[in-house]
């Protein structure tokens, strides 16, 4: 048995029974290194990594088309490899922090001591499972964990999800990492009690998004919800960063910008959708890392939080806020 498929079948109970096609929602079965379907798809699995991309879709980032690349000749010999001790930091997330965390963050680049994991706002399950689309190195995965869930991580870059990988068996939690593409989740129908993702749809064209929630609609169970991070046109941050880039057409993975009513009726494709604040001033900052930041970025989280929770009383203050939720409830029964 080669190395890579021993690899592969260790690993089989994380992902095998979730996953399906994601051109035609028909089941997969293993056969050697590849995943195929009965109408003869097939997609690569790496190192016990399924990359289950549609290679025939343009990419909505270079790390997916990086992924195609391996997949293509199935040659893992160019991947970084890491043996982490329990007090060791993962080096792709020690270097990657600043771009996954947001510009706060930037002073931890190389530095790290600690992997930062927020504080979810779901409520709590009993092993119920939790998709997280755009997952990168996990974070929030580790997150939904903490709460019982059990949660699945797909991103399209095959480096983050090794990285993911490596962190939650480092940590002690199960969680499964899979490469694939939001526009085409390989999951049947129905399986998740919750979806998730932050910081990942305000990079894809609108045209993307609406092609991506469908699918997040298809996957929930009757009455499962969405929480979604969006950030907001009006927002103080936002205005300054298109001001800067003269509200120009965005650009391959730039940030785009909604108005809630923007998001309110595109999140309608998966079910009843409310707006709420996540956060002013930035588009990642989170309370729980304060202790991880200067005291001049601690001042501008502390303020942002002070703001947060005023909105239960002056609602008006959500279309100012830089950074919204969009939650969304598929509705029982279909």
């Amino acid at each position: 048995m080669s190395t890579s498929l021993a690899q592969t079948e260790s690993r089989l109970e994380d992902w095998l029974e979730l996953v399906v096609c994601p051109r035609d929602k028909k089941a997969l079965e293993l056969r050697c290194d590849f995943l195929v379907c009965p109408d003869g798809h097939r997609y690569r699995v790496v190192e016990g990594v399924p990359i289950l991309l549609v290679s025939e879709a343009e990419q909505t980032h270079i790390e997916g088309t990086r992924a195609l690349q391996v997949a293509e000749t199935g040659d893992a010999s160019q991947l970084a490899r890491f043996q982490l001790g329990p007090a060791d930091i993962d080096p792709f997330v020690k270097n990657s922090i600043g771009a996954t965390n947001g510009g706060l963050y930037q002073h931890l680049v190389g530095t790290l001591k600690e992997y930062p994991i927020p504080d979810l706002r779901l409520p709590p399950s009993q092993g119920g499972l939790l998709l997280e689309v755009g997952s990168n190195w996990g974070r929030w995965c580790l997150a939904a964990a903490r709460l019982g869930y059990r949660p699945v991580g797909i991103d399209p870059s095959l480096k983050s999800v090794r990285a993911a990988r490596r962190v939650a068996h480092q940590l002690g939690v199960r969680a499964t990492y899979i490469v694939a593409d939001g526009r085409y989740l390989p999951f049947a129908d129905g399986v998740f009690e919750k979806v998730f993702s932050y910081s990942v749809l305000q990079h894809l064209s609108k045209a993307d998004v609406a092609t991506v929630l469908p699918e997040i609609r298809r996957v929930l169970q009757p009455e499962g919800t969405c929480l979604v991070q969006m950030p907001n046109v009006f927002g103080i941050r936002s205005l300054y960063h298109q001001i800067r880039r003269g509200f120009r057409e965005t650009r391959e993975f730039e940030v785009r910008y909604w108005t809630v009513g923007e998001l309110r009726k595109a999140f309608e494709q998966v079910g009843p959708a409310r707006v709420s604040v996540d956060g002013f001033f930035s588009l990642n900052a989170q309370v729980s890392d304060v202790h991880l930041m200067p005291p001049r970025y601690r001042a501008i989280v502390f303020a942002s939080e002070a703001l947060r929770r005023a909105t239960g009383l002056l609602p008006a203050l959500t279309y100012a806020a830089d950074s919204l939720y969009v939650n969304a409830t598929k509705p029982g029964g279909r």
